[in-house]
């Protein structure tokens, strides 16, 4: 049986506490820095955490928002955007580097993620804070998106994300919340999602089409409550099938 390897990251750092649980099954994490979660204190306390477990760091910033947790789009000028995003991610590197480590990638979140797919002026700025960042920063990204174009355009090295624990419309954009099937409970369910993906580098959407993917880090949720249960099952599965962790 041929080994495989892929980059599974969480979302961390955003006040459920469970990152102790989380991070021995991942490769990568993306902490909030203060736009939708997180602070001084669960920066540092992640940033340790996943240094004890050589998980590579990111930066999870968001529109400033903690009252709708980054989830709902704001209408803010690309001046205060940028001022936002860039003081979000400075101030989880100057956590970074009071713990003698580094900052390998940069995923944006929620709202602001999913506005970056299609809106120019977002993922503009977006990329913008990107070139600002004296250091070779990795860009996480959705396939066939506006964000990809401009980052790529922009000499930004990417990662193309896709989501375990989310189902997909035809278009490539996720199910949204307000519907049901939007996220994906069952460990059989999701593990059989990103297994689909990684032999077929094709997605299936909730239409039962599939649709063409690039996959190269796979995002579980860790505020979804039984994300650490989600996670240790997807990590054994896929260790079943000689795919690894890195």
């Amino acid at each position: 049986m041929q080994t495989q390897s892929i980059d599974i990251n969480v979302d961390v750092g955003e006040g459920i506490g469970n990152e102790s649980l989380l991070l021995p099954y991942v490769s990568s994490c993306n902490i909030a820095c203060g736009g939708h979660a997180g602070n001084a204190t669960t920066m540092r306390k992640v940033v340790k955490l996943a240094k004890n477990h050589r998980v590579k760091i990111g930066a999870h910033p968001s529109f400033p928002d903690f009252e709708n947790f980054g989830r709902k789009p704001m209408e803010m000028p690309c001046v205060a955007l940028y001022t936002s995003l860039k003081e979000q991610i400075s101030d989880l590197m100057a956590v970074i580097q009071e713990e003698n480590t580094i900052l390998h990638h940069v995923k944006p979140h929620g709202a602001l993620y999913n506005m970056a797919i299609t809106d120019v002026r977002i993922a503009t700025t977006i990329v913008e804070v990107m070139k600002s960042i004296a250091l070779p920063v990795k860009l996480y990204v959705p396939y066939n998106s506006v964000i990809e174009t401009l980052a790529l355009q922009n000499n930004i090295p990417i990662t193309y994300e896709v989501f375990a624990d989310r189902n997909y419309n035809d278009d490539l954009t996720l199910v949204s919340r307000t519907e049901k099937n939007a996220l994906i409970h069952d460990a059989d369910a999701m593990f059989e999602h990103v297994f689909y993906m990684i032999n077929n580098r094709k997605v299936r959407t909730i239409t039962g089409a599939e649709v063409e993917i690039k996959a190269e880090t796979y995002c579980v949720h860790g505020d979804n409550l039984q994300a650490a249960v989600l996670l240790k099952k997807l990590y054994e599965n896929l260790g079943a099938k000689a795919i690894k962790i890195i």
